[in-house]
């Protein structure tokens, strides 16, 4: 069955064309540094917003017209595969992401719940297949029920903790079966809400007794994915453990896990943290820990998580510059954590803003690139901190000064001059880049 039967495969045609179906801006062949365009980006589509949303909030019921409901959960399950990667396809899309219970009726037991899961994976081996398509990531959502109410990891607990245990470890199997080249930690509930019945350490401890069983038995298996860390503040959690990419890269220096994990990191996350997409990715790149990111833009003006389609040019390249300068994502890559718009509710829309995040990205990753061309970025820092590349500059870089020779430097030379850093010429000629 086709479920977008007017709807070609969306193709290139350039910043002129009048098509709404077509990318003005991604062309996927097009070399940029050296390497196709796909290949800096490996888009991926995120199953949970394309294939469940329904397009309800907190004061309104679905508007989502979607024609792959079927009479029963499964057979929703099974047409959701079919129409997922159709559209996957159609966007020339080369890797997709999934939570378990998006993919598959969570059943009336945890039984029943691996039982649907090994049914709709082998739908999705099928697929991938046929069309080539890979697994980018897959994870456990162990945040939406109920029993997770507390936590998962960090759940008071036990039983809670080994049902996450229990999902975790068939998470890893299904990622050893489809092939994941990555696997997803999202600590949805992994906080507290007040430390007046929270023991902190004992809770971070045991978040780390899952990861290094997850380590374990990913070895047992012969399988290792790439394992990702998902820093995210405030929400749901009033004090979210992973706040963002400083205290993740802490958690994880702390438990010496640095060896397996690196983080995947989220636009909107970074906005709800008080920092930029590219502060973030410029820490985790700090630590050789940069994994995957997680494509989409917050509303400076709400306090939420709002999921939105990446369409701010400006943004997208600072962000893309930290990964040029990294040397690369795989093997993670850029997936579209983004939702449509409650008024964007027909089915033909879940391309429209595929097709507008990707443009986005595509005219984000030249910009970049450009700038990385002409070193424009780099010569501004060399000048910035160019006293210490000669005289005391150096000797402390080189770690010859001290205290002591220190003070007698700056006793002869206390006449210190500035320079302005002239940072709005700076911001306008950024702009040149992007526009």
């Amino acid at each position: 069955m086709t479920y977008f039967p007017d709807i070609e495969k969306i193709r290139y045609e350039g910043p002129k064309t009048d098509n709404m179906f077509a990318f003005r801006h991604y062309d996927a062949e097009e070399v940029v540094l050296g390497k196709k365009m796909k290949d800096h980006l490996r888009f991926a589509i995120a199953y949970w917003h394309t294939m469940t949303q329904d397009g309800s909030d907190p004061f309104g019921a679905p508007v989502n017209k979607r024609t792959w409901i079927g009479d029963t959960e499964m057979e929703t399950a099974k047409n959701r595969v079919e129409a997922f990667f159709e559209i996957c396809e159609k966007l020339g899309a080369e890797f997709f992401c999934f939570h378990d219970v998006d993919v598959a009726p969570a059943g009336e037991t945890l039984e029943e719940f691996f039982q649907n899961l090994d049914e709709i994976t082998d739908l999705i081996k099928e697929k991938m297949e046929q069309t080539g398509i890979k697994l980018l990531w897959n994870t456990a959502n162990m945040f939406s029920h109920p029993r997770f109410n507390n936590g998962a990891a960090s759940t008071n607990n036990a039983e809670v903790y080994a049902y996450a245990a229990a999902q975790v470890k068939k998470g890893l199997d299904i990622s050893k079966k489809l092939g994941g080249e990555n696997y997803v930690f999202w600590g949805g509930r992994e906080g507290y809400e007040t430390l007046l019945n929270t023991d902190m350490k004992f809770e971070q401890d045991n978040i780390a007794r899952l990861f290094k069983m997850a380590i374990a038995y990913g070895e047992k298996i012969g399988h290792k994915p790439q394992f990702l860390l998902e820093p995210k503040p405030k929400e749901p959690s009033k004090h979210q453990y992973d706040f963002d990419a400083a205290t993740t890269m802490a958690f994880i220096q702390h438990y010496g896990l640095e060896g397996d994990f690196k983080l995947n990191l989220e636009a909107n996350h970074a906005t709800l943290a008080g920092h930029t997409f590219e502060h973030e990715i410029a820490v985790a790149r700090s630590y050789n820990a940069l994994g995957s990111l997680d494509a989409n833009q917050g509303d400076m003006l709400l306090g939420w998580d709002t999921d939105e389609f990446p369409t701010n040019v400006f943004d997208s390249t600072l962000a893309l510059y930290e990964v040029l300068e990294n040397g690369g994502i795989a093997p993670g890559g850029i997936n579209f954590d983004s939702k449509v718009r409650r008024s964007s509710f027909e089915m033909e829309d879940l391309l429209l803003a595929h097709i507008a995040g990707m443009d986005t990205y595509a005219r984000a990753l030249k910009a970049a690139a450009k700038l990385k061309e002409d070193r424009f970025l780099d010569e501004l820092k060399e000048k910035r901190y160019a006293s210490f590349q000669e005289g005391i500059g150096a000797k402390i870089v080189a770690d010859e000064e001290n205290l002591e020779t220190l003070t007698d430097y700056a006793l002869a030379h206390d006449q210190i001059e500035l320079e302005s850093s002239h940072i709005e010429y700076v911001k306008s000629r950024l702009n040149d880049y992007l526009f």
